[in-house]
C-alpha cells in the first residue's frame, strides 16, 4: 500500500528503477510470445458423436480396409515374371498381406480382379490378373513413375513433422499405404530419395530415415490462410481452422464459446518447435489438431484408421490420448465406425475441393473399387445361374456383398465418445507393422 501513495515516489524509483524509462519494455514486456500459451489452460469440453451418411458412404474410404490386401495380392502376381502364381506361394502369408481370411477364399471373392485357373502340375489352383486389373496396374505404375517428386515430398513432410526429424523405417513402412508409396519405394533410394534424406541408426537400435533441411515448410493451413490474406507468415500468429459442421450437429453455447476462444490461439505449425508449449493447455491441443490436419492432408484418402496412428505418438510429441483431439473437434474431423473399426476423416478435403491437393493415386484406387463392386455382381449372377441349373444351395464361400461386415453404428445415431471411443481402438498398439 505504501508504494501506491503519491508521497512515495522516491521509494518507488528505488524499488522499480526501470519503470517509465526506455528500458521498461525489457523489464515488463507487453505481450511476450509465451504469455498467451501459459494462460490458455486446458478446457475439458464434452462432445457427442453424430452420424453423417455423407462421409460414411465415401466409397474409397469405406472399402480401403479391403482394398489394401487386394493390392498386396495384386502386387505379388504382377511382380512375378510369368504374371501368375500358384496359391501355395501366398497361402501362408495371410497375416503379412493383411488378408482377413484364407487367401484362396479371399481371392475367389474378387473374380473381376483375380482370375483362377488350373496349374500345369497336380491340379493346383493358380491365379492371374484379369485384363481390366492388369490395365489399372499399368496405370498405377505410371503414376509412381510420373509423380515420384510428389510422393517424395509427402514422405519428407511426414518425417519433418517428427520431433527429431527422423522416423524408424518400420513406421514409414506402416505409413506407406496412407502416403501412397509403392512397396519397394525405399528399396531404391538413389532413384526415389534426394540428398536431404539419409539412413541413420536411432538410439533405440532401430534403423531410421532422417531429413536434413533448413528450408521453412508451410502447412496446408498456413498456405490457405496466406491465399486468403489472413496470415503474413510471422511466428505465433493466430490462424483459425476451417470448420465444416455436419447437418444437425449443434454445439451448446458453452462449447461454442470455448471453440471461438480456441480459434484465437496462436497456430504452431507441425514443422516448428513446440517445446515452449505446456502439454495441459488448449494451445498445445491446437498444435496437436494442426498436426493431425496436416497428417491427413498428406494421405491418399485424407483419412486413416485411428488405431494406425498410435505408433506416431512417441515420435511426433502427441499426447497419450490423442484420439480425444479427433473427438473434441467434430467440425474438422469425422469419425466413421464402419467395418468394425474407427476411421478419422479430414472434412475439409471433402467439403472444399480447392483447399487440399488431390493425391495422384486416388483415381487409381477408385478404379480398383469399381472392380470390387463388379465382383459382387459376378458372384450374384453365379448363384442365380446355379439355382436355375438345379444346383440348389451352392456353398462356394461366395456372398452377395464380399466385403467385411459393417457393424459400425449399431443403429444408434449418437455415441457417448468419452465412454465408447477408447474401446474401438483397444488392443492394437502395434499399428505400423
Amino acid at each position: 500500500m505504501l508504494v501506491n501513495k503519491p508521497t512515495s515516489k522516491t521509494l518507488r524509483k528505488l524499488l522499480f528503477p526501470f519503470e517509465n524509462t526506455i528500458f521498461s519494455s525489457l523489464y515488463n514486456p507487453q505481450n511476450p510470445p509465451y504469455t498467451y500459451t501459459q494462460k490458455s489452460n486446458y478446457v475439458n469440453v464434452y462432445m457427442k458423436w453424430k452420424k453423417d451418411s455423407y462421409y460414411d458412404t465415401i466409397q474409397h474410404i469405406g472399402k480401403s480396409i479391403v482394398l489394401k490386401p487386394i493390392t498386396s495380392l495384386k502386387n505379388c502376381i504382377a511382380q512375378d515374371p510369368k504374371g501368375c502364381i500358384p496359391i501355395s506361394e501366398v497361402s501362408k502369408r495371410a497375416h503379412q498381406l493383411d488378408v482377413p481370411m484364407k487367401v484362396a477364399k479371399f481371392l475367389r471373392r474378387y473374380p473381376s480382379i483375380f482370375e483362377e485357373f488350373t496349374g500345369p502340375k497336380y491340379n493346383h489352383p493358380w491365379f492371374k490378373l484379369t485384363p481390366e486389373a492388369a490395365e489399372i496396374d499399368r496405370e498405377e505404375k505410371n503414376v509412381y513413375e510420373n509423380c515420384r517428386e510428389d510422393l517424395r515430398d509427402r514422405l519428407k513432410r511426414l518425417i519433418l513433422m517428427s520431433k527429431e526429424k527422423v522416423l524408424p523405417l518400420k513406421i514409414i513402412q506402416g505409413m506407406k499405404w496412407f502416403l501412397g508409396l509403392p512397396d519397394d519405394f525405399l528399396h531404391y533410394p538413389e532413384k526415389n530419395l534426394d540428398g536431404s534424406f539419409r539412413f541413420v541408426m536411432m538410439e533405440d537400435g532401430l534403423q531410421g530415415l532422417a531429413v536434413d533441411s533448413d528450408e521453412k515448410v508451410l502447412s496446408v493451413v498456413q498456405r490457405n490462410a496466406m491465399k486468403k490474406g489472413v496470415y503474413s507468415g510471422g511466428p505465433m500468429e493466430a490462424i483459425e481452422f476451417p470448420l465444416f459442421p455436419s447437418k444437425g450437429l449443434r454445439l451448446r453455447s458453452k462449447i461454442d464459446n470455448w471453440l471461438q476462444e480456441f480459434q484465437k490461439l496462436p497456430y504452431v505449425s507441425p514443422y516448428e518447435d513446440f517445446s515452449h508449449l505446456r502439454p495441459d493447455t488448449d494451445a498445445s491441443e491446437k498444435r496437436v489438431v494442426g498436426l493431425l490436419h496436416e497428417l491427413l492432408s498428406l494421405f491418399v484418402e485424407h483419412s486413416a484408421e485411428r488405431k494406425k496412428l498410435k505408433c506416431l505418438k512417441k515420435y511426433m510429441g502427441l499426447p497419450q490420448k490423442v484420439h480425444r483431439a479427433f473427438e473434441r473437434h467434430p467440425e474438422m474431423f469425422y469419425l466413421s465406425y464402419r467395418n468394425n473399426t474407427c476411421t478419422a476423416i479430414l472434412k475439409e478435403a471433402y467439403c472444399d475441393e480447392f483447399a487440399i491437393a488431390k493425391h495422384p493415386l486416388l483415381e487409381v484406387r477408385e478404379k480398383y473399387v469399381r472392380l470390387m463392386k463388379e465382383s459382387a455382381v459376378i458372384l450374384k449372377n453365379r448363384r442365380v445361374n446355379g439355382r436355375l441349373a438345379g444346383g440348389g444351395n451352392m456353398e462356394l464361400d461366395l456372398h452377395l456383398d464380399p466385403e467385411i461386415e459393417d457393424r459400425g453404428d449399431g443403429g444408434r445415431m449418437e455415441w457417448d465418445l468419452d465412454m465408447d471411443s477408447e474401446n474401438v481402438d483397444q488392443g492394437d498398439e502395434e499399428c505400423c507393422g
